[in-house]
């Protein structure tokens, strides 16, 4: 896939998707980059990275997601009123309903439990969604 739209979503700090964003500017420099950010904090620490392209709010998560061709973050982003509230019911829909590839991060916080999901690292967790990414890429 040329110049395929990642779109990095995050709330809260912003730090999964930080990470995110380093990575994937690092492995996949062809990929347009977009950091969207339930709150400014979060976007502005994603544009930290070598993102160009960030906005804020729901409307940017909406568009995001008609967009994209993988959309990329903590796994809240699916679940309306995650990540204590940030993620809005449209928001939820709107990524749910994607006809972009999905990789979340597992996370066991905001009173959601993932069964199965071993203690690891997020740096770890971080890694194998670059890597799910890539791959995905590479057979698109």
């Amino acid at each position: 896939m040329k110049n395929p739209i990642i779109a990095v979503i995050d709330g809260q700090g912003g730090r999964i998707g930080q990470m995110l964003c380093e990575k994937l500017a690092e492995k996949v420099p062809y990929c347009e980059l977009l950091a969207i950010g339930t709150n400014s904090i979060a976007t502005a620490n994603m544009l930290k990275t070598k993102v160009v392209q960030g906005a804020t709010g729901e409307n940017p998560v909406l568009r995001a997601a008609r967009k994209a061709d993988v959309i990329v973050g903590p796994i809240g982003i699916v679940m309306a009123d995650a990540l204590l509230g940030e993620i809005t019911p449209a928001m939820a829909q709107a990524i749910g309903q994607s006809d972009a590839y999905k990789v979340m991060i597992p996370v066991n916080r905001c009173q959601h439990y993932i069964c199965g999901l071993k203690d690891v690292p997020l740096g770890v967790l971080i890694d194998e969604a670059v890597h799910q990414i890539i791959s995905y890429l590479e057979t698109a």
